[in-house]
């Protein structure tokens, strides 16, 4: 992912934050020379290896675990994102852009075929989804036979990551008052992901300047 320096974030706790927060991401491979992608929601071990392992499932009849299986792979993890019009900019010479947080992982898939390792990725997904819910629905409130059907019709995987790369483009290769007006723009649409990247641009511009290195 091209990041110049002004945006590269390389905080793994940060990493980790965000795709946990943002865990329907991107599956990609390649076969034969043909990119293939799959949408699905990614569960984080944030322990297991050195910058954590990815764990999900796709169902059987998908035919990229078939392609994809022992081979390098990348997870896209999307954020919000606006677009900048330059009119907030309050100056002269600046271009329409477009703000965005964005997280891409490579890693080796690897296929998980045992039926009790897939009913726990099951019951980890649901309690994670379920966890923020009044009344949590649980894998055990469905009948025996319902549940093994669903896991005869997936298959699991892995992805411990290799390479995690991060990047947050807020403007923050323009000034504090360019940065500070794009802010007030965005407070003033009412556009999808106006407000998050606003929040964002804000929390930015509030935090301490690091002390050089």
């Amino acid at each position: 992912m091209y990041t110049p320096p002004s945006f590269v974030v390389d905080d793994l706790e940060a990493l980790h934050n965000f795709i946990q927060a943002h865990s329907f991401g991107v599956l990609t491979s390649v076969h034969d020379k043909t990119p293939t992608a799959s949408h699905l929601p990614l569960l984080l071990e944030r322990n297991s290896g050195q910058q954590g392992t990815l764990v999900g499932h796709m169902a059987r009849e998908n035919p990229q675990w078939k392609t994809a299986a022992d081979t390098e792979v990348l997870i896209i993890f999307h954020g919000p994102h606006a677009y900048i019009s330059p009119s907030w900019f309050g100056d002269t010479n600046v271009l329409p852009t477009w703000n965005y947080v964005a997280v891409h992982v490579y890693g080796t898939l690897k296929i998980e075929h045992d039926p009790q390792r897939l009913h726990d990725i099951v019951r980890r997904y649901v309690n994670f989804y379920e966890a923020e819910m009044p009344a949590p629905w649980e894998l055990e409130s469905a009948e025996d036979e319902f549940v093994t059907q669903l896991v005869a019709a997936i298959v699991g995987f892995t992805i411990t990551i290799d390479r995690i790369e991060g990047k947050s483009k807020l403007n923050q290769n323009h000034s504090a008052e360019r940065q500070q007006n794009v802010v007030n723009g965005l407070r003033q649409r009412d556009w999808s992901g106006d407000v998050e990247i606003a929040d964002l641009m804000q929390r930015t511009l509030d935090q301490p300047p690091r002390p050089p290195s």
